[in-house]
């Protein structure tokens, strides 16, 4: 009776000897594993995907309105817009939606593909395919346009195809300008050879 008591004693000895030293071993392993880990590497992914972020600033559905000094309403929408890292205020925008609304009840909507935002010299220079609606039924469509952002001016830098309620025609240019200083009444001028091919409504048709 006395061996099996003293057997199990050592069992237990051991086991106080072995235990801590099996802890010991797993933590030089794992500090040993730890150690193989490169901390600059690490950093080095950091640092690239923080240059980036920071490279790529952009703005996500920018959105912007004003009143011009003469009382009109403009709005200017976007998919997204990228400032210029040289100057100040310059934004390049993409996919634009524009829409000028006069006090005189008069309303123009503008899209383009691009267009450079100046908020500097309050200048839209739009591009890329640029189309106008009016609230007279005129679409018109041009290469490039270029409208105020601080009064209700607009004109197209080159020829334009227009359709509206006398027919088809051509212009070098097309302008939207207030007829005076002290006027209400605001114009669609199209000027430069203008060329119309005269398409009057017939009975039934919408007047």
């Amino acid at each position: 009776m006395v061996r099996p008591d003293n057997r199990y004693s050592r069992f237990i000895s051991w086991l106080k000897v072995l235990l801590p030293v099996g802890a010991l071993a797993l933590l030089s392993t794992m500090f040993l594993i730890s150690k193989s880990v490169d901390p600059t590497t690490s950093l080095s992914y950091a640092r690239v995907n923080l240059e980036e972020l920071t490279g790529e600033q952009r703005i996500d559905s920018p959105r912007f309105s004003s009143v011009t000094a003469d009382g009109a309403a403009i709005t200017f929408e976007a998919n997204s817009a990228v400032p210029d890292p040289d100057q100040a205020n310059l934004f390049t925008a993409k996919v634009l939606a524009a829409r000028i609304e006069t006090p005189d009840g008069g309303a123009v909507d503008i899209n383009a593909a691009t267009a450079v935002i100046n908020g500097a010299s309050n200048r839209v220079d739009l591009a890329g395919g640029v189309t106008l609606v009016t609230s007279t039924d005129y679409h018109i469509t041009t290469d490039q346009l270029s409208t105020a952002m601080d009064s209700t001016h607009a004109a197209t830098n080159g020829p334009v195809t227009a359709d509206g309620p006398m027919g088809h025609l051509t212009a070098g240019q097309a302008e939207i300008t207030r007829e005076g200083e002290d006027s209400d009444t605001y114009l669609l001028v199209f000027k430069d050879g203008v060329k119309l091919i005269y398409q009057p409504q017939t009975e039934g048709e919408e007047q």
